[in-house]
């Protein structure tokens, strides 16, 4: 692989050249087969990184070769020392529900011990480190802020900066691609699901946002980012021929994973979001929801790339309590057009009528400023302020934020607002 080498604020990132892959074509799947995850170029192009070391290794089963071969099958069948494993939250075989702790354990096939990151402690142990030489971080992240495998990763960066100890990133495409979205986070409202101060979606890779990350808050660590090779921001990830994994139990599909950021917000309310059914995620309501003046209201605003339709659904042991093995009515999203659909726009329609028609009943509450990083969309919305006002209220917020991540990334292409 031809690569070009960064050095920025002390550490060292190797990023991809534009052009390293295919162009598009009209098929549609996939559309650009040479597209290399992290895994992928460092067993073939960057073995040098890790040949001799004694590994450890952050994942979980949904990091896969382009073959969909695991990490850990791979590393293994390399001939490299993997000493031991690291699990994010829902565990290494991603069985955890959202948000449960998460033991460590050994695993019983090759006695390699499985610390865990989501439990007692959320950053490696001097423990825990002993005996290892470098650590690698493969998690398949959303591209949403939420989620919490960039606060996992800042804490490996953290203990491995004080331990000495390197960090080799493999990246991943952003699933989301290139769209930037939402609200930016105060950093007074810093958590596990918003670390540091970016939109709801991002629009970077989790190499990438690292490094935005170790700038953030003073990281010494010494990190190499692994990149995907032969693709660029614009190349939607159904178009990258890569295997999808769910990564994690109520994100099932794609399609689900493109609402996340959206629908996430509703966590904060009294409704569900399906949680317990086939389609978390892509769905939502209560018992109480007249879908017709939902859906009167929600089409009306004309917004691109997704279709509302009503639905009925009854949560099966729901891992967040709600409405369990109750009928519920509610609202399915059919995304019609991934490029042109905006999760967050949406779901802040929805909120702003929701509000508006239920004042009542939605309950939108103190857990929403936690994922909303912050109390602004909250209290935007309890005020009865339009979605449009709310929306253009990010603009300058957005704009900022491109400039200020666009020494991080790694890929061709720009940030879309």
């Amino acid at each position: 692989m031809h690569c070009t080498r960064f050095r920025h604020f002390g550490w060292l990132v190797i990023a991809a050249l534009a052009g390293c892959g295919p162009s598009a074509s009209a098929a549609p799947v996939p559309q650009h087969p040479a597209v290399r995850p992290g895994i992928d170029v460092l067993l073939t192009d960057s073995l040098h990184l890790v040949r001799g070391k004694r590994l450890g290794l952050v994942t979980n089963v949904a990091a896969v070769d382009a073959r969909g071969v695991s990490d850990i099958s791979r590393i293994r069948g390399a001939g490299l020392t993997l000493v031991a494993l690291f699990a994010p939250e829902h565990g290494l075989t991603e069985s955890a529900a959202p948000g449960a702790r998460v033991n460590s354990q050994t695993d019983s096939g090759t006695g390699t011990p499985i610390y865990s990151l989501y439990g007692r402690t959320t950053a490696p142990t001097d423990s825990m480190l002993r005996g290892i030489d470098l650590l690698l971080v493969d998690l398949p992240d959303v591209g949403a802020r939420y989620y919490s495998y960039l606060a996992t990763t800042v804490g490996v960066l953290q203990a491995a900066a004080a331990h000495h100890i390197p960090v080799v990133i493999l990246d991943r495409p952003n699933p989301l691609g290139d769209v930037i979205e939402g609200n930016i986070l105060d950093t007074a409202f810093a958590s596990m699901v918003g670390r540091i101060a970016v939109p709801i979606r991002h629009g970077l890779t989790l190499g990438e946002e690292s490094r935005l990350a170790m700038s953030d808050l003073h990281v010494p660590a010494a990190l190499t980012v692994v990149p995907v090779a032969g693709w660029r921001r614009s190349i939607g990830f159904d178009e990258t021929g890569l295997p999808f994994r769910a990564p994690s139990p109520n994100l099932q599909t794609l399609m689900a994973v493109r609402a996340y950021p959206g629908l996430c917000l509703v966590e904060g309310t009294s409704l569900s979001v399906g949680r317990g059914t086939d389609a978390a995620f892509l769905q939502f309501g209560a018992p109480w929801l007249d879908t017709a003046v939902v859906l009167g209201a929600i089409r009306n605003v004309h917004l691109a790339g997704v279709e509302f339709r009503g639905v009925v659904f009854r949560p099966h042991a729901p891992g967040d309590g709600k409405f369990a093995e109750t009928e519920v009515n509610g609202i399915r999203l059919v995304i019609t057009d991934p490029k042109t659909f905006r999760p967050v726009t949406a779901i802040v329609n929805l909120l702003a009528i929701l509000e508006r028609v239920y004042p009542d009943k939605v309950a939108i509450g103190g857990s929403f400023d936690r994922l909303a990083g912050g109390p602004t969309l909250r209290q935007a919305l309890l005020r009865g302020e339009s979605a449009q006002a709310i929306i253009a209220s990010w603009r300058e917020g957005l704009t900022a934020y491109r400039h200020r991540a666009a020494p991080f990334l790694l890929y061709p292409g720009e940030l879309q607002e």
